[in-house]
């Protein structure tokens, strides 16, 4: 199984107006296959302070549990520095982590809603990048190596051309 990238967005609606658009834009991104939703927990909180929350995931059973593997391993080879125990052992609590289909647990939409107010929503998402799977393996086979990334926003550059400005 090849993993692409992982994106955890985490959205804030002060104000919800749910029109569908987000939901019909995510299902276009994962018609085309360039998104896959690994993750995403949605919790809203009304005016009387009642929680709704909603839990989502493109992955079946075995795919959350292989990918739970694989991330389990790679957390085990980080602090194990290549020992096949840490690995093995990794892999084992990232497969258990991801038994019930979810990375993100359940009882956080109760951490979530005591972080938002009343008449607000708020979201994680975690968005595994399918697209970029080929990019990367063409990058590999030249012998390249991400130096570094970074995402950059429309705000990231109002703020340089401010400086620019102010320069």
């Amino acid at each position: 199984m090849a993993i692409g990238p992982v994106q955890m967005l985490v959205l804030g609606f002060a104000e919800p107006n749910f029109t569908g658009k987000i939901a019909a834009e995510l299902d276009r991104l994962r018609e085309h296959e360039f998104v896959k939703i690994v993750d995403a927990l949605v919790v809203q909180k009304d005016a009387e302070g009642n929680i709704t929350a909603l839990q989502v995931s493109d992955l079946s059973q075995d795919e959350a549990t292989e990918m739970g593997a694989i991330a389990g391993a790679l957390v085990g080879f980080g602090v194990g520095e290549g020992d096949e125990d840490a690995i093995e052992a990794g892999a084992e609590l990232g497969s258990e982590a991801m038994a019930d289909g979810h990375l993100i647990p359940e009882e956080d939409a109760l951490y979530i809603a005591d972080a938002i107010p009343n008449d607000s929503t708020a979201a994680i998402i975690l968005l595994e990048h399918l697209w970029a799977i080929p990019l990367r393996n063409a990058i590999v086979e030249a012998g390249g190596t991400a130096l570094a990334d970074e995402w950059i926003h429309a705000s990231d550059l109002i703020a340089i051309g401010v400086e620019a400005a102010a320069g």
